[in-house]
């Protein structure tokens, strides 16, 4: 399929010169009341982001990532190893939603939700702003000579990005260790935690490098969920349009003049201002259509409606909305494969709340000792060794802990000076015991035992285990 034969056409990345270097975006600083919209989600976001790891629910961090550990706490809920499964649900979930929201409204989440995007957006690039200026003097400013003006410019924002980016690596290491471990750090100082600042450093540096210098190619190069836009989008989905049809009229786009009847000449309501394309962070010209680098950040619909309120024409040139609305004026409607997600969806989360009501607060385990048959006792007693784990979930340590036999007659013996042991809260408590079952009461060589663990007597946990016995031969 041979291009549109079009001097205009765009068949190149946006931030890519001819020569295949690195375009710099100069974006205009936007205005409007998406903008303000984004501006009060992006703090709540922000406050969001940066407290989730201090909030506490009974006792739980809000907000844990210990992958080192293989600790996690989503809402306040703790998972452990044990609850791996819990975990992975909740992240298939996770993405079915990003998904579901993609196909319906694009990547609204990018422009909106996504934390490079915000900090970018509403941190770095509005700290620009007020240190160089608008998207005149920052250009100006860079092919200046290293005058004293430059080098205070560039230094203050220099060593202000760097702050920032130390404050960003501190609460991302809140969410991979844990916000305690985090303060006591500090408190010991850094030389107690050598290593802990070296990783602080590194993440320092590479957010640092991220928000300084690499920008909206994040979005552009790195970032996977821009490649998915391709396959999830459609002519339904409500993304980021230019109004083609009445933009560019019978023939085509036009300067504004003065009292001159653009509608008579044929031409549609777009000026050709560029304005939509200066305000875009990612370097693009919307009027191109859908493109891979529009994150939906809304900034072109804030600056075209400005411009046509000055002209006295209706705003929504550019605006939310699919190319079946503009094509064909049709209005939303859900689709199977939008209905499809939603049921996807549902069922999840279903399972998901299901699962978390079956949780138990305490795992056990029992296995039997590998390499060790059965021991004949005294008075017709058959004897297997086991290890056994028990997890504590909770904040609280659970105290009087013992195990008891279930399915079968017989004791437990533990191989420690007490009958009871205490599992300390969020901890583990692991040993050896010994289950004696009279042999009249085993059948066969292989028996499932079914073992309590009981606090206090109160049962709060069964599990099972193998338990090996003499051959019957009939």
């Amino acid at each position: 399929m041979e291009a549109p034969k079009n001097e205009n056409f765009r068949d190149t990345i946006g931030t890519i010169t001819k020569e295949g270097k690195r375009a710099w975006v100069f974006p205009k600083k936007p205005s409007g009341r998406f903008y303000n919209y984004r501006k009060y989600v992006s703090y709540f976001l922000l406050l969001f982001l940066v407290s989730a790891p201090f909030i506490k629910v009974n006792g739980n961090q809000f907000l844990m990532f210990n992958i080192m550990e293989r600790r996690f706490n989503i809402f306040g809920f703790p998972f452990w190893p044990q609850d791996f499964h819990l975990f992975v649900i909740s992240m298939i979930i996770g993405v079915v939603f990003i998904t579901l929201f993609t196909v319906v409204f694009g990547r609204i989440f990018c422009g909106w939700i996504c934390p490079q995007t915000i900090f970018m957006e509403m941190v770095f690039r509005r700290i620009e702003f007020w240190i160089e200026g608008d998207r005149g003097k920052q250009k100006r400013l860079k092919n200046q000579p290293w005058t004293k003006e430059k080098i205070r410019k560039r230094g203050l924002k220099l060593i202000v990005f760097l702050i920032i980016s130390f404050i960003i690596a501190n609460v991302f290491l809140a969410y991979l260790i844990g916000s305690d471990r985090l303060i006591q750090y500090i408190v010991d100082g850094p030389t107690a935690h050598l290593n802990t600042l070296i990783s602080l450093t590194i993440f320092t540096g590479i957010f640092y490098f991220v928000f300084a210098w690499f920008r909206e190619q994040v979005c552009v190069i790195a970032c996977p969920y821009g490649r998915l836009q391709g396959v999830l989008l459609d002519t339904k989905s409500i993304v980021v349009a230019y109004d083609h049809k009445r933009g560019e009229g019978e023939s085509g786009r036009k300067k504004f003049r003065k009292n001159e009847d653009r509608a008579a000449l044929g031409h549609g309501d777009c000026i050709d201002c560029m304005q939509c394309v200066h305000v875009c962070p990612t370097g693009i010209d919307i009027r191109n259509g859908t493109q891979l680098e529009c994150v939906n950040c809304t900034a072109c619909i804030d600056e075209c409606d400005h411009i046509m309120d000055s002209i006295n024409l209706p705003r929504g040139l550019i605006r939310y909305a699919s190319e079946e609305n503009i094509e064909n004026k049709t209005k939303f409607k859900l689709t199977a494969r939008v209905k499809g997600y939603i049921a996807v969806l549902v069922i999840l989360i279903g399972v998901l709340i299901g699962m978390l009501f079956l949780r138990n607060d305490v795992e056990a385990r029992v296995l039997r000792l590998p390499g060790q048959l059965y021991e004949r006792k005294d008075n017709n007693m058959i004897s297997n060794v086991f290890t056994y784990k028990l997890v504590n979930k909770t904040t609280e340590e659970i105290k009087d802990v013992s195990l008891k036999l279930m399915s079968h007659d017989g004791t437990i013996k533990l191989v420690s000076t007490h009958d009871m042991f205490i599992v300390p809260a969020q901890g583990m408590t692991e040993g050896t015991i010994f289950i004696e079952i009279d042999n009249s009461k085993l059948s066969g060589d292989r028996n499932t035992i079914k073992i309590g663990v009981y606090a206090n007597d109160k049962l709060i946990e069964t599990t099972s285990a193998n338990f090996l016995g003499p051959r019957s031969y009939n």
